[in-house]
């Protein structure tokens, strides 16, 4: 036999009397005796156990490390002394071992002294070979524990605020979703506020990092007591916690509702914006919040944290110095935006695009004179989209460049394709909206001089629209460029006149040919019952309109939806007029219909 099983077995016979001698045939008294002296000797604190779960014997180790006598812990319940019944899975192991059908059960257990301090102790309880007893060891862990709490501490906190760090608080937030599915008695439900705090990095800028990792405690501070002080949620219901940088987070579990976070975030915003006195340094600053409460149900960390930073920069883009509480339809649109800027591109590749013709008639003849070019997204997802769904997006992460060159050729080969299919009328022209950005990152000049020729149409007949602020705002590249295209022939208009800068003296030296009279203009033409025109909208109107002509421009009215509104625009000289009298954006067959006959409107276009 191995000299780790002889200890313990012949320490467990010699304690029954004769049946040692049986199973120790050959060993003499006095070897028995060096056994149990080892036994009693050995620093590990141990005990034989028999298989009702009584001790045996235990030797001094385990007398000491309890705070008793040797003596006192025979026949004493080996589950009690070292708490082996405080968890089930434990218990059933340990009787499984008793049983002798599993051959080993090691685990941690908090033990408390005889004088009353607790310790940590690791566990282990195995078989004695040739016995029914087992052996009971016991090592007392408690410098290895608080070693390793002191580690998880620091790898768990930050080091300038001391409060929980990020890992800390995901672990947390886990637990609290986790917990919330089976326990009872709280509201199921969660809250957070995810604070960034406004200009901060200006204060590292100019006043250096001392001060800022000062100012960042200082916040910390009056986090913290406004969270003390609300004393939400059950006992050490609330967490405050810095996630990065000047980002903190405050975590309200089993929250009431709305208005609880609301409240906090009142609290909070109001401490913080209270000024700062750093060693003699007197600071102010502010911060904004985005503030999330929902059910635990169905909610995971990453979705709240998802939610509380979408939120957060809701607050920011709306001013900052506020706080923001996430709305479901609002996060609905954004997501929505995502997705039509994630597949943005690969649409025009995929020709999920249409072009639609809304006509510019001719406001003495009723002649279509030329049409405007609006794109629609045929989306798999979100069907029919109109403009004004993504041309934003578009400009934002440059895919307009791609969209708008499309557009363009499209555009201009539809053209060519009336006029040759209509050779006895004279052909309509097509105007092309552009943004700034196809100036600024493409060609514009090129591509459009490529395209002309391409599709062979004029350029006379290629009207090229831009909005009132980025005409009035060009200088540089974007100005030289609408010269080129002027002196190309092709011709240049203001759209949504009168709705931006109005700067006419620039006008002046502008290549524009066209004035667009916004919308909002036209609409104060119209009759309606009980009331009477405005003469203050038509006056200013002729104004614009001589002014036009005087500097060699043509005009047309945008949003024309009477005859009334027509007939007074005629009367003031407006050249040509868009807008629902006449027709809806439709198809390129139904304007090969119109072109060559008086555009008539009809109740259906209207």
């Amino acid at each position: 036999m191995s000299g780790t099983s002889e200890g313990p077995r012949a320490v467990a016979e010699s304690l029954r009397g004769t049946t040692t001698e049986r199973h120790f045939t050959g060993r003499s008294a006095a070897e028995l005796r060096d056994y149990r002296a080892a036994f009693n000797a050995a620093h590990l604190a141990m005990a034989v156990v028999d298989r009702e779960g009584l001790v045996v014997a235990a030797n001094h180790a385990l007398a000491q490390l309890l705070g008793a006598e040797p003596h006192s812990l025979v026949e004493q319940s080996a589950a009690e002394l070292v708490d082996l019944g405080a968890e089930a899975r434990t218990w059933q192991a340990y009787l499984e071992v008793l049983r002798g059908r599993q051959a080993r059960l090691r685990c941690t257990r908090r033990l408390k002294h005889a004088d009353g301090h607790s310790l940590w102790t690791e566990v282990t309880l195995g078989p004695v070979p040739g016995t029914r007893d087992v052996l009971l060891s016991v090592s007392d862990i408690s410098d290895r524990r608080d070693l390793q709490a002191r580690l998880r501490h620091l790898q768990m906190h930050d080091p300038v605020t001391r409060l929980p760090n990020r890992a800390l608080f995901f672990e947390r937030v886990s637990a609290a979703l986790e917990s919330s599915a089976y326990e009872h008695g709280g509201t199921g439900r969660i809250g957070l506020c995810y604070l960034d705090l406004d200009g901060f990095k200006a204060v590292n800028d100019t006043l250096g990092h001392r001060v800022g990792d000062r100012l960042l405690t200082a916040v910390a501070a009056r986090l913290t007591h406004c969270a003390d002080q609300a004393g939400y949620g059950r006992s050490g219901g609330h967490l405050v916690a810095r996630l990065g940088g000047d980002e903190f987070a405050l975590l309200v579990e089993d929250s009431t509702g709305t208005e609880q976070l609301a409240e906090l975030a009142r609290a909070v915003l109001a401490a913080v914006q209270e000024p700062f006195d750093l060693a003699g340094q007197r600071l102010s600053v502010s911060a904004s919040i985005g503030v999330v409460e929902r059910a635990t149900d169905g909610t995971s960390a990453t979705a709240l944290m998802q939610m509380a930073d979408t939120t957060l920069y809701w607050a920011k883009a709306d001013g900052k110095a506020r706080w923001t509480l996430f709305d479901p339809e609002r996060n609905a649109h954004r997501m929505t935006r995502q997705a039509l800027s994630s597949t943005l591109r690969p649409a025009v590749e995929r020709g999920e695009f249409a072009l639609e013709y809304q006509p510019l008639v001719d406001l003495e003849t009723g002649v279509v004179r030329g049409v405007e070019a609006l794109v629609r997204w045929n989306h798999p997802q979100f069907g029919v989209l109109t403009p004004n769904r993504f041309i934003g997006i578009a400009e934002e992460d440059g895919s307009i460049v791609q969209l708008g060159q499309w557009v363009l050729r499209t555009a201009c080969r539809q053209a060519r394709r009336w006029q040759l299919d209509h050779p006895s009328e004279n052909p309509v022209f097509v105007s092309v909206n552009v943004a700034v950005r196809q100036v600024w990152d493409s060609d514009l000049v090129g591509d459009v001089a490529a395209i002309l020729a391409e599709t062979g149409l004029a350029p006379q007949l290629l009207q090229l629209e831009l909005t009132e602020s980025a005409v009035m705002g060009s200088a540089g590249r974007p100005l030289q460029a609408l010269q080129e295209l002027s002196d190309m022939g092709v011709r240049i208009a203001i759209d949504d006149f009168g709705t931006g800068y109005s700067n006419l003296a620039y006008l002046s030296r502008l290549p524009v040919s066209v004035l667009k009279l916004d919308g909002s203009f036209v609409r104060g033409f119209r009759y309606e019952e009980g009331t009477h025109p405005n003469p203050a909208d038509e006056t200013i109107v002729e104004a614009l309109v001589q002014l036009a002509h005087r500097l060699g421009l043509t005009v047309t009215a945008e949003c024309v939806e009477t005859a009334g509104q027509a007939a007074r625009l005629r009367r003031v000289g407006c050249d040509t007029g868009q807008g629902w009298l006449y027709s809806r954006a439709v198809a390129p067959e139904r304007i090969a219909e119109m072109i060559g006959a008086r555009a008539v409107p009809s109740q259906q276009d209207r």
